[in-house]
């Protein structure tokens, strides 16, 4: 069982940056890739981006390439998503994944575990 927790999130004004972290705990000895996601008010739950385990690949959705980076810090169990020039339309609660795989995944149903999430709101 793996346990993610998700931090970072807040009120930013359009055009500024914000870092979200997700640390994992449990089963951590494990090889897992990593995703984000998020979920707008009234929305799906969407793809963001992912590394796979150790950091060689990454994916990004294309509404966010460019503007965000994901990265990962494997003696830390933790996973983080730079995001900078923020717009409204990034406004949504952010979910960190993992999946039980050492390649990455896009779609919710290829993830195994889920943190609580985090909002992140951009004001224009």
């Amino acid at each position: 069982q793996v346990q993610l927790v998700e931090s970072g999130g807040g009120l930013v004004q359009a055009g500024g940056s914000l870092r979200l972290s997700c640390a994992a705990s449990g089963r951590t000895f494990s090889r897992y890739a990593r995703g984000w996601f998020r979920q707008a008010p009234g929305k799906e739950r969407e793809f963001v981006a992912a590394i796979g385990w150790g950091g060689a690949t990454t994916h990004y959705a294309d509404s966010v390439k460019g503007r965000f980076t994901i990265s990962s810090d494997n003696a830390q169990n933790t996973v983080y998503l730079q995001m900078n020039s923020l717009k409204p339309e990034d406004t949504a609660v952010y979910y960190c994944a993992a999946r039980d795989s050492l390649g990455y995944g896009v779609n919710i149903a290829e993830y195994d575990y889920w943190g609580q999430g985090t909002q992140v709101t951009v004001s224009s």
